[in-house]
């Protein structure tokens, strides 16, 4: 069995994998539009669409990139233009301390820190934050190997 988390940007999916790729070096391994999708909606049933309408053809139905050994998927939803990341957040485990800053300052730009980047008793830094996406980050650096 595999979890994987399925994000939706609510229309703002094209700006979100830029965001990835920067911050991340996140790397799309699938991406489909609206545009890509059949005539006629899923399997030529034009009842079979998206609940609201169609969103626009140049929108992301569905994509997934991956960022080191993970694959998110993300997508525009239904293009409501209010994405909400409640009460979930991901936990990104890095190798370094300066990986670890590298990153949360990535993710931090135009987002919101909630717990700075700061030693602990049980790791040599971790930090929490809300990114421009207002998706949740946990930052860890992993224990060193025993």
């Amino acid at each position: 069995m595999k979890v994987q988390s399925y994000l939706s940007f609510e229309g703002r999916c094209d700006e979100a994998i830029a965001f990835y790729k920067k911050a991340l070096g996140a790397e799309v391994v699938q991406l489909m539009r609206y545009s890509d999708a059949p005539a006629g909606g899923p399997a030529g049933n034009p009842d079979a669409g998206c609940a609201g309408g169609m969103p626009g053809p140049d929108k992301v139905m569905h994509s997934v990139v991956r960022v080191g050994d993970t694959e998110l998927m993300l997508s525009d939803g239904s293009c409501s233009g209010h994405a909400e990341f409640k009460g979930i957040m991901l936990s990104l485990t890095a190798h370094s301390d300066a990986d670890a800053r590298q990153w949360f300052d990535a993710l931090a730009d135009g987002g919101q820190v909630i717990q700075p980047l700061m030693p602990t008793f049980f790791t040599s830094n971790f930090g929490m934050l809300s990114d421009r996406f207002g998706v949740g980050w946990l930052m860890v650096v992993a224990p060193p190997a025993a």
